[in-house]
């Protein structure tokens, strides 16, 4: 490990970060090793990239800004519903579609200990988000004659725990060769100098690189490659805190095969015209998201002929795409977002601080950014009782009390 320390060494002094390497002579060895492999795997090219990018601001004067079209599935004729659904259908039957469900995330807003997925809603009987979910995929397994392989996508953080839980759960009855699980990648903290951050452990501080991370972590992990073996053609993606995910939907496969779209989204109309959601658009005539932050008022409240809002389609992290645009766009990195975050780090003094206020960057990738890189994508507008409760929030809007309340109310309406 000596070479490996002093290659280590080399580069922390060429990209001005030595600081990194202040705790090693206080690690353990098992320590120590796992901290050079960390410095080793960072692109310092990137990193510095990463920071000039604090200076930019998000410029859409240039960029043109217009609704972007979708389907009503409440407005769809029976026929035009047949119609899709059977090409839907069709593509599950053959073994062609596959679920992935991005589950990076712990529990900690909630007060739980453990990573999100494991979180119990109570209905009756208690129920984790991942054995809801996987109800849903074992319905639709039953329903089309089909397996449908499930990908989760973890973190270095909740990696070993989650697939503890699955194994303790025998993976609810799906067999363990149809679950994967991948990690999610990381990307160094910076102080608001530029400078990596040493966490508590004496490590590299590290966070998660976002839900646009994901197309890459498929690639780097073999999950693409396990999915091309399978014969696999469309991929549904969703989070775990969405507890009314219906990841096997053969009427939105069906639309996007229709329309010939690489990929597709299903949108929930904004409740008013101020809620802190993002909705779907084109920007420059490709598809897209634009976020609450970056929506003008103008935008916000303009309305059509009938009165609905013009962007008024929320985009609810619930993704369908061929496995030809996620092959393409995980050949290049998605663009970073930055946010401003108090994290607790050791300063050069040995010291453990813990601050008051953002004094750090966080940098994330979003998976609508991928949008972008698409001629078009297919929009079907769902209800929200039917389709959306998150868990997101320990009280008020997106808490386990309000998606408890949907979830319960969905089973008993399908159970009728």
């Amino acid at each position: 490990m000596n070479e490996e320390f002093e290659k280590a060494k080399d580069i922390l002094k060429k990209y001005n970060q030595e600081h990194l390497l202040m705790c090693y002579n206080k690690l353990i060895e098992k320590d120590r090793d796992e901290l050079v492999e960390q410095i080793l795997k960072i692109d310092f090219k990137q990193v510095d990239e990463l920071y000039e990018s604090v200076k930019n601001t998000i410029d859409f004067e240039d960029c043109k800004i217009e609704p972007l079209a979708y389907i009503d599935k409440a407005k769809l004729t029976k026929e035009k519903e047949e119609s899709y659904e059977k090409q839907g259908i069709n593509i599950i039957k053959q073994g062609k579609y596959a679920v992935v469900t991005m589950a990076g995330g712990q529990g900690t807003r909630l007060g739980h200990s453990g990573p999100k997925g494991t979180y119990e809603l109570d209905i009756g009987i208690k129920k984790s988000l991942f054995e809801a979910l996987s109800e849903t995929i074992k319905q639709a397994e039953e329903e089309y004659d089909a397996i449908i392989p499930w990908y989760i996508m973890t973190s270095n953080e909740n990696n070993q725990q989650t697939e503890e839980f699955f194994k303790k759960h025998n993976y609810f009855e799906m067999g363990k060769e149809n679950i994967k699980f991948f990690i999610q990648g990381e990307l160094p903290m910076l102080d608001e100098q530029g400078k990596i951050l040493v966490d508590e452990n004496g490590k590299v501080k590290q966070a998660a690189d976002g839900h646009g991370g994901i197309f890459e972590a498929m690639r780097k992990d073999g999950i693409l490659d396990d999915m091309k073996k399978r014969n696999i053609e469309w991929i549904f993606i969703a989070g775990v805190d969405n507890v009314l995910a219906q990841m096997v939907d053969p009427l939105l496969t069906g639309i996007a095969i229709d329309r010939n779209c690489l990929a597709a989204g299903k949108s929930v109309v904004k409740s008013n015209p101020k809620e802190r959601v993002g909705v779907f658009c084109k920007k420059s005539n490709k598809p897209s998201v634009i976020e609450y932050t970056e929506i003008t008022d103008e935008m916000a409240e303009a309305t059509d002929n009938a009165g609905e809002l013009l962007y008024g389609e929320s985009h609810i992290l619930c993704n369908l795409f061929n496995i030809k645009a996620i092959d393409e766009i995980a050949k290049n990195k998605l663009p970073y977002h930055v946010a401003h975050k108090k994290a607790k780090y050791i300063d050069t003094n040995g010291v453990i601080v813990v601050p008051t206020k953002p004094n750090a960057y966080k940098f994330e990738a979003f998976i609508f950014d991928a949008f972008e890189r698409l001629e078009d994508m297919a929009i079907m507008r769902v209800k929200r009782e039917e389709e959306f409760a998150p868990v997101k929030n320990a009280e008020g809007v997106d808490s386990p009390e309000t998606a408890t309340k949907l979830y319960k109310n969905y089973l008993e309406n399908k159970n009728k």
